[in-house]
């Protein structure tokens, strides 16, 4: 996988903070840790996507039905 520099802006508070993460030891550098940001925010919109999807197939499945608490109790308890 190739990599591409990039130049980017951050404000002196942020410049602190990733130099104080830097310093304690959590990554080796700027972009490790920029890097590391990225992939926990496609890692989060994929988490996103995916409930997203389960929520357009829940309304897509037909009208809701009424729930029983006490008959989802009597079928947990009778399969364990």
């Amino acid at each position: 996988m190739g990599t591409v520099r990039k130049t980017i802006t951050v404000t002196d508070q942020q410049d602190c903070w990733i130099k104080a993460q830097i310093e304690a030891g959590h990554y080796t550098n700027d972009s490790e840790y920029i890097r590391d940001l990225i992939r926990r925010e496609q890692g989060r919109s994929a988490e996103v996507e995916a409930i997203r999807a389960v929520l357009r197939a829940g309304e897509a499945s037909g009208q809701p039905r009424a729930f029983d608490p006490e008959a989802l109790k009597q079928r947990m308890l009778s399969s364990t």
